[in-house]
């Protein structure tokens, strides 16, 4: 909070003067004191003391003069009001220096709003001026404070009036001029509701969203003017929590309020018979037909947007911001704001088909590692699920038939964020299907038919694939090395407990037996999410009509990337491994990474590892299934080479071996010719074979995949 100081403005001119003046007077005492000093042979000491202390009193004479200067504006600008008591006239400012700029630039950039929502053309180029100053606390506090709601809902209102006259009269210049000018001064608007909003302010906004507003002869409700605001926003800061739970929450509200019956009419028996549909609300700029006129050049999509639809636009900037929205339930609701989203307001939302602000906020709220992304990832998987699962059936050759095309298309837009969602929650999904638990109130039946949607989207297959090749790597990482032991158990990242549930045969020290006992464990579970993922993918290709053969191209582009060689942010070894197979990338380039998030660690390992494509297998690669075992055949020889399975073997004459003793060069070194031989000897002479025939047993094994779809195919063993 701003603390406010009094002060009698000639008593504050004649301070700043003197202290001007002593500051003067100091510096030229030290001058002279230093210059006696030397000249006498004495220690220089106390006049270079004095100097500092002059230094110090310059300073604040400067910082004196420049909250004059601020004074002498605020009174000429009638920014602040005098005070009279019986000590005399005080004018009131902030104690700090920037807090009384802000006060200044904020009243006067608040007028310029106010004038401008008069048509004033000055003052709207004057309030532009102070863009530069909406990301200040104190300037944006003051300035929302000057305009109020009532102004901040009145602007956009009267800018969108003056673009739909200037359109009308087809005058090109104003229209483009009026175009630019009101884009910046919504943004300018945005940032500063998203940097300084108070309780009552809010309250304040939601009064005057909720109204009835008149400019020009064109009447609008309040919400609809903001919305302009939200769709300008660019995220620079994002909007607070606070606006969502108070502004945001009661927008989606009342425009149930508004549209309810409405909707309820399009779903009767009359309503379909005259082909009604469920509207949404539309913004300003849609109501008044100004296209994306005042809407910034880089968040175009539909010609058309509704109010939610801009608010959307402002959440999804912030994780936090996005869940306040979204995970919660309105008093008097039956169903959460999500559930609302995704089932009653759906069919409005589809109206002018502009679902990237709805996309992103969804990936943003259920994307994270937390409780509440958590919990919205599985209520959006469980709700898709329910819509789709009727549009399915079973085909006459048993494979999986889309019998509803429209129920399917209708949430196909989402199938990316579901992906997105469920690539997030990997280990959620991989336990589902492993233990037949619950993920919240998603069941492993659930899953599998809002895996049939994610799937279906060919960037969310790939996700979800990605995340899982993780998911796999991450788990070949727990499995302990060769000569693991209680003496050495704390310096490679393991505690004693864990030695002695490695150690099967109680000798007190992790053999390579050991070692593969638990690969196998760990690749057999890991096969089945995989299989889920795949097979689904594989019987949703076949209901639509589309080749199921052919390998999708990331899933190929990954194959020939290696992308199983790339290391897992936090693994144990990963970052004491400053030799061997990694080379130079692990030990000069992870432990400045490590500390990066996920994908731009992964992007850039990436990028150094494949420069070329290190294994050509992608070539052949005939199918999805084949490009998963490949695949899995890196991180399974990655794992051996990392754990020592492959310790002790001969590597004479072989091309992907260097030095003498020989050693496995760098696979950043490798041919793709060397890294095939590698892959070959990793599975004659280090027993990769047998680890890789179990994974491939259980990744083949579509029978519960087809139990979970209700599909009837024939099959041998369950393997197709």
């Amino acid at each position: 909070m701003t603390e406010f100081s009094g002060v009698r403005l000639p008593d504050f001119d004649t301070m700043a003067s003197r202290h001007t003046e002593a500051a003067a007077r100091l510096e030229a005492l030290a001058q002279a004191l230093h210059h006696e000093l030397r000249g006498a042979g004495l220690d220089p000491s106390p006049a270079v003391r004095l100097r500092q202390l002059a230094g110090r009193a310059t300073a604040q004479a400067e910082d004196l003069r420049r909250r004059q200067r601020l004074v002498h504006e605020l009174q000429r600008r009638q920014v602040t009001f005098g005070r009279s008591t019986p000590a005399g006239s005080y004018l009131e400012l902030p104690d700090g220096l920037e807090a009384t700029q802000g006060l200044l630039d904020g009243t006067l950039a608040g007028r310029a709003a106010l004038k401008a929502a008069d048509g004033d053309t000055a003052a709207l180029a004057e309030l532009l001026s102070y863009a530069s100053r909406t990301g200040d606390a104190a300037f944006a506090t003051t300035f929302l404070g000057v305009l109020g709601a009532a102004g901040v809902t009145r602007l956009p209102g009267a800018l969108a009036v003056r673009l739909r006259d200037a359109k009308a009269r087809g005058d090109a210049a104003l229209l483009g001029r009026l175009s630019g000018q009101g884009k910046k001064a919504l943004l300018l608007l945005s940032t500063a509701l998203a940097t300084a909003t108070d309780p009552g302010f809010l309250a304040d906004l939601v009064k005057h969203g909720r109204a009835q507003h008149r400019v020009g002869g064109t009447t609008y409700s309040g919400y609809q003017a903001q919305a302009l605001i939200w769709r300008a926003h660019d995220g620079r800061p994002p909007y607070s929590k606070e606006f969502m739970e108070v502004v945001g929450r009661d927008v989606i509200v009342h425009e149930y309020e508004q549209r309810q019956d409405a909707w309820a009419a399009s779903d009767d028996a009359l309503g379909h018979l005259f082909g009604g549909r469920r509207l949404p609300v539309a913004d300003l700029a849609g109501a008044l037909g100004l296209g994306t006129l005042l809407r910034p050049g880089t968040h175009l999509g539909a010609m058309t947007s509704s109010v939610v639809d801009d608010l959307f636009h402002a959440a999804k900037y912030s994780r936090e911001t996005s869940q306040a929205l979204l995970a919660h339930t309105p008093a008097g609701w039956q169903e959460s704001v999500l559930d609302h989203l995704l089932t009653t307001r759906w069919d409005a939302a589809r109206h002018w088909g502009d679902h990237t602000p709805f996309n992103e906020l969804l990936v943003t709220a259920t994307t994270g590692q937390d409780a509440t992304s958590r919990k919205l990832a599985a209520e959006l998987a469980k709700l898709l699920a329910d819509e789709v699962r009727g549009a399915f059936a079973t085909s006459g050759t048993g494979n999986l038939e889309i019998r509803d095309r429209d129920s399917f298309d209708r949430y196909t837009p989402l199938s990316l964020p579901l992906a997105r969602a469920l690539a997030a929650n990997i280990d959620q999904l991989s336990r589902l299907y492993l233990n037949r638990a619950t993920f919240e109130k998603v069941t492993p039946e659930d899953m599998s038919y809002a895996l049939a949607l994610a799937t279906s989207n060919d960037a969310g297959f790939e996700a979800l694939i990605r995340a899982q090749t993780e998911h796999m790597r991450a788990a070949l990482d727990t499995v302990p090395p060769v000569g693991l032991t209680t003496a050495n158990a704390e310096h490679l990242g393991f505690t004693q407990a864990d030695v002695e549930r490695f150690d099967l045969d109680g000798d007190g020290r992790i053999t390579k037996d050991d070692v593969k006992e638990f690969l196998t464990d760990r690749i057999v579970e890991e096969a089945r999410p995989f299989n889920h993922i795949v097979e689904t993918r594989r019987q949703v290709l076949i209901a639509q009509g589309m080749d199921d053969k052919e390998a999708d191209k990331e899933l190929t582009t990954m194959v020939s990337d290696a992308i199983g060689l790339l290391p897992v942010p936090g693994a144990t070894w990963a970052s004491r491994l400053a030799t061997g197979a990694f080379g130079e990338l692990l030990g000069n380039g992870y432990e400045k990474l490590a500390g990066a998030a996920h994908d731009d660690l992964a992007d850039h390992v990436a990028r150094r590892m494949s420069a070329r494509a290190l294994d050509e297998t992608h070539q052949t690669v005939r199918d999805n299934r084949q490009a998963v075992e490949r695949l899995a055949e890196q991180m399974l020889a990655t794992a051996m080479l990392n754990k020592g399975l492959l310790d002790n073997i001969d590597l004479e004459q072989k091309s992907f071996a260097t030095g003498n003793p020989p050693s496995i060069k760098s696979f950043a070194e490798m041919s793709p010719q060397d890294y095939s031989r590698f892959l070959t000897w990793a599975r004659e002479s280090g027993g990769s074979s047998d680890l890789l025939d179990r994974f491939g047993s259980s990744f083949r094994t579509t029978s519960q995949v087809d139990d979970y779809l209700g599909l009837q195919i024939p099959s041998s063993g369950g393997n197709r």
